[in-house]
């Protein structure tokens, strides 16, 4: 389905339970990911609860509309769900990048939030030199100093250098690649390289927020693969040891979405938090 927020069309899709509370689902990779991951990921949730997905502003398939900041992100996460919810209040899963988005929603919107996951995520860009350093150390072809810092600087050229990039870093996320798979995947995704720059050059330089964490008092759970490199595991140690009220969990056998490579533990946690909280 489609609506108009904030004078740009947005994609979003309900699916579950009508009666159940409403979960919204943050993507990451802007200009590069949309809902479709999460939608396969998480649908056995739809048994108890109401999920609600959606291509942020300027990826997938949602208008491209400037500005791409965090602040008009947010803006329209709350739209959406003001549309959608009126005054009720609903639980949200930010992963990498949208859990930067979580975070700020949460700093400006805590009051319409019940729970939060957090999935591979970070409260500030400290961490940019590692990842790069991890991808360098690979050795895999296709990726050379000089590509990976525009990647990471914003400074892509095309919607398909972006994907000649990114099928580049592909085999970094998990910790077993199909290569079949991540052809496939690749083949299928919306690339927006504008929306990307913005997001790498403008906006993740001057994101730090760990010195606000302390102000979110909603329940947290914070979970992270063990040879994540993208968000590596001191970036969600970063944000437990600031949120007051969260939970900690390291995934062994996980690279960047524990939701999926351990799909088995990580989805009964999950709902047993949003049921239950931190205990």
């Amino acid at each position: 389905m489609y609506i108009t927020l904030n004078d740009n069309k947005i994609y979003y899709e309900v699916h579950g339970n009508k009666n159940g509370e409403t979960i919204f689902f943050i993507h990451g990779a802007p200009g590069i990911s949309d809902c479709r991951s999460d939608i396969q990921s998480f649908s056995s949730l739809t048994d108890e609860f109401q999920l609600v997905f959606m291509d942020m502003r300027g990826s997938g398939r949602s208008e491209g509309k400037r500005p791409f900041t965090h602040e008009q992100w947010t803006a329209d996460i709350e739209a959406l769900r003001e549309h959608l919810m009126g005054e009720e209040k609903v639980h949200m899963l930010g992963g990498s990048y949208g859990g930067f988005l979580t975070l700020e929603y949460a700093l400006r919107y805590g009051n319409h939030l019940k729970r939060i996951v957090l999935r591979d995520t970070a409260a500030n860009s400290d961490f940019n030199q590692l990842s790069i350093d991890r991808a360098l150390e690979s050795n895999l072809p296709g990726i050379n100093e000089e590509r990976i810092l525009r990647l990471f600087h914003g400074e892509v050229h095309s919607d398909e250098e972006l994907k000649e990039m990114f099928w580049s870093i592909m085999p970094l996320y998990t910790v077993e690649f199909d290569e079949q798979k991540a052809k496939e995947r690749l083949e299928s995704i919306y690339f927006h390289f504008e929306t990307h720059n913005d997001a790498f050059r403008y906006n993740k330089p001057k994101y730090d927020i760990v010195n606000q964490l302390p102000t979110i008092k909603n329940d947290t759970l914070v979970t992270v693969g063990r040879h994540d490199w993208v968000t590596p595991v001191i970036c969600s140690e970063t944000i437990h040891a600031n949120l007051p009220h969260s939970r900690f969990v390291i995934f062994e056998n996980s690279g960047h979405s524990p939701h999926a490579e351990e799909a088995e533990t990580y989805l009964p946690m999950m709902r047993k938090f949003l049921q239950e909280g931190i205990s």
